[in-house]
């Protein structure tokens, strides 16, 4: 803490000193300063300190932006150095804010750095839902011209997500957004996305379930990377952009002043782009495949284990969504239905996504929020109707915390019962109302049960999650953004 001691005295100066400080608190990357004269500060010279990000004088509060790396120590320095009242760590709203176990810790991390995007993530959602509803309903080709055109609208955010979040991930962290940009930018480089498609050079963890080949190297290092790549991904860049912001501040302390420019971002470049590639990237890969192994063994299980494989996927679905470990899934999903032409592992996900929606309904029809309401009304259509359920999860659920927990559990009895009950799904073809014909037999042999099983599945969950959701939600349970 001692070396920051001179920085908080530089800020405190700078504000107005002590005199003008009426109290001091902070969330997770910002001093957050009520002053008496919100005109004397020198804002210039303060977004000139090493550490300092940038000031923002909004709400009544004079904040100083610094990153959540240097925050609490920054804060309690201002506590040593000066008799300010300090309020600790607080909301946007100045509420107190207790000490948070290391789930909460990453749970608020990711909503911050979801949140300022959800306008365009439910927009996204949206497009891609309308345009299956239209080719399903043979109104639109996917070669026509009209349906190319929206869908690169809406996949297109998606397919580039880790861009957008290398840039909402920087501001969160304290770094350059065109760094965490940049990060994002190699993670979706079509040249390294279509890597897997070349000659196999060799096998990772050879003779054993986690088995990879690999089809380039980095000095002689592997590079592991699953079959899509990188594209659509949640925590590869947010890990990346992290270690990148912490060697970025290293960088800007000791380098000299006349190669900072140039020199800071090519450093943090040239170490964290391969160090994404070669360890973050693998440390994924080898979650997202013992996940797959994982679904494969419980389903194996004779008599019971659909059931015990319904009730897990069901538990821990909506966990893998937000740290994008679903696709594992997804995949084994796909690989079941082109070789024998019907899956049963993710069959049973049907119910997650009408438990969040419907634990999201309850809330818009309890709350007195017009904000939730302003965001929740579109996240809940796009959910119910498309089964794009992100932003549901990222706006509304996620970062109230019990609404989000009470879809989880409510998803189980009814993934218990569509796994219990054989149930198979023989066509992707995507979420919620979008993906209930795949349910239906094409052969007719099993006819229409599988997709009366999905129904009654999906009626049990989206019962218990309104439920449950509408009895225990408050809106003083609500955690406002920017902790």
């Amino acid at each position: 803490m001692a070396k920051y001691d001179d920085m908080a005295k530089q800020v405190v100066d700078l504000v107005g000193g002590s005199d003008n400080v009426l109290c001091i608190s902070h969330c997770m990357t910002r001093l957050r300063f009520k002053l008496k004269d919100d005109t004397l500060p020198k804002t210039e010279e303060i977004e000139g300190l090493p550490k300092v990000v940038q000031v923002i004088n909004a709400n009544g509060q004079y904040q100083v932006v610094v990153g959540i790396n240097v925050i609490e120590d920054l804060y309690d320095a201002v506590q040593n150095v000066t008799d300010i009242e300090g309020l600790g760590e607080v909301t946007e709203d100045g509420v107190p804010v207790g000490k948070r176990n290391p789930v909460a810790v990453v749970i608020d991390l990711i909503s911050g750095i979801i949140a300022p995007i959800l306008a365009v993530l439910c927009a996204a959602g949206m497009i891609k839902g309308i345009l299956s509803i239209a080719t399903f309903l043979g109104w639109l080709a996917p070669t026509d011209g009209v349906y190319q055109v929206l869908y690169a609208a809406g996949d297109g955010f998606f397919y580039f997500l880790p861009i957008i979040l290398g840039y909402t991930s920087a501001k969160k962290f304290g770094c350059s957004e065109f760094i965490g940009m940049t990060l994002g930018i190699a993670l979706t480089y079509p040249a390294m996305v279509n890597i897997t498609s070349g000659e196999v050079l060799g096998t990772v963890l050879a003779n054993t379930p986690f088995a990879m080949n690999f089809y380039a190297s980095f000095a002689g290092i592997p590079i592991i990377m699953p079959t899509s790549g990188y594209t659509s991904s949640v925590i590869p860049i947010i890990l990346s952009v992290w270690v990148a912001s912490k060697l970025e501040r290293f960088c800007r302390e000791y380098f000299n002043e006349y190669v900072k420019f140039f020199f800071v971002p090519f450093v943090v470049l040239a170490v964290t782009v391969p160090l994404t590639y070669l360890v973050i990237g693998p440390i994924a890969t080898i979650i997202t495949d013992a996940l797959s192994l994982m679904f494969n063994s419980l389903y194996s299980i004779p008599v019971i284990g659909g059931a015990i494989g319904g009730a897990v996927l069901t538990a821990i679905w909506q966990p893998m969504v937000v740290f994008g470990f679903h696709w594992s899934v997804i995949a084994l999903m796909l690989m079941n239905i082109a070789g024998q032409g019907w899956d049963v592992i993710m069959a049973p996900y049907m119910v997650c996504s009408f438990a969040q929606v419907f634990a999201v309904l309850a809330m818009l029809l309890k709350t007195r929020d017009t904000k939730l309401k302003e965001l929740g009304w579109p996240a809940f259509i796009t959910g119910f109707f498309f089964g794009i359920t992100e932003p549901c999860i990222y706006g509304v659920t996620l970062p109230r915390k019990k609404p989000f927990w009470i879809s989880c559990v409510a998803s189980v009895p009814g993934g218990l019962f569509i796994g219990l009950m054989g149930t198979r799904m023989f066509e992707f073809t995507g979420g919620a109302f979008c993906a209930l014909p795949g349910f239906v037999d094409p052969t007719g042999a099993m006819g229409v049960s599988c997709l009366i099983y999905v129904l009654i599945g999906i009626a049990i969950s989206s019962v218990i999650s309104f439920v449950a959701t509408y009895a225990l939600y408050r809106d003083e349970d609500a955690v406002p953004e920017g902790r």
